[in-house]
């Protein structure tokens, strides 16, 4: 009988050359499950990604530190406790533009991949 369930102690640490720190657990890179990713970050401060228009849904939660979107028009600041959900198919960036990291869980749904993120150059 196969269990039905699975601990995960060795996420697959995403290559960054940002000093972000990207620790998936569940997803297309740690299992192949391109249904949903789960990951563990911490985005240093300054960090900043392209704008970019996912084809997934994203789900951050903040655990330390702040974390700015820029959601077409919005800026919003999210804080520790705070959480979000940004539909696919939206235009939007990600920063942490304070002077500590921000450490953060991240869901997608469908998996993230670097396919269908959309980044902008």
């Amino acid at each position: 009988m196969s269990k039905k369930y699975k601990i995960q102690s060795t996420p697959f640490v995403v290559p960054t050359t940002d000093g972000k720190v990207i620790e998936e657990h569940f997803g297309l890179a740690s299992d192949g499950n391109s249904q949903i990713s789960i990951a563990h970050m911490i985005a240093p401060a300054g960090w900043k990604e392209p704008f970019q228009t996912p084809e997934f849904d994203e789900y951050t939660y903040i655990i330390k530190g702040k974390k700015q979107f820029i959601i077409e028009d919005d800026t919003i600041i999210l804080e520790a406790g705070q959480s979000i959900k940004i539909e696919k198919n939206t235009r939007v960036q990600y920063s942490n533009p304070f002077t500590i990291a921000c450490e953060y869980i991240a869901i997608c749904t469908p998996a993230f991949s670097i396919d269908n993120v959309n980044r902008e150059d």
